[in-house]
């Protein structure tokens, strides 16, 4: 059985952000066995699985991502939405839009450090919306 469900994140500051209880908190009970993937509706921001324990890792990221995706490349031609946006497109296709957890004894299957990371790339971004689909 598949079921969609979808909600928005509020509006969050630039930056990778964990979500995970934000994530449970807009789902039914997740059943004993299946998977869930969780799809962001956007093109300048992106989710990821990785360490959830210590913040510096969040920080880390987006310092390693802005090193590699810097603003300011002059030869970029998408530039009417302002000098973060297209960096924040090239950064979001190398993370991706979505991810899939396998559901184990009706929990996410996360590793012990692992979170679900909200990779936000505008300087000003908006609420984001995600489709959940819980596959059973």
């Amino acid at each position: 059985m598949i079921t969609h469900h979808q909600f928005t994140l509020p509006p969050s500051s630039r930056g990778y952000h964990i979500i995970t209880n934000h994530v449970l908190s807009q789902l039914p009970s997740l059943p004993a066995q299946g998977f869930l993937n969780l799809f962001i509706q956007h093109t300048s921001a992106a989710l990821t699985i990785n360490e959830a324990a210590d913040p510096d890792v969040l920080i880390d990221f987006e310092s390693f991502i802005n090193h590699i995706v810097p603003e300011q490349m002059p030869w970029l031609v998408h530039t009417l939405e302002g000098p973060d946006d297209m960096p924040a497109h090239i950064k979001a296709a190398l993370i991706g839009s979505s991810i899939q957890i396998p559901i184990i004894d009706g929990q996410l299957a996360l590793g012990t450090w692992q979170g679900i990371y909200l990779c936000e790339f505008r300087n000003h971004a908006t609420a984001r919306k995600l489709i959940a689909t819980l596959y059973t």
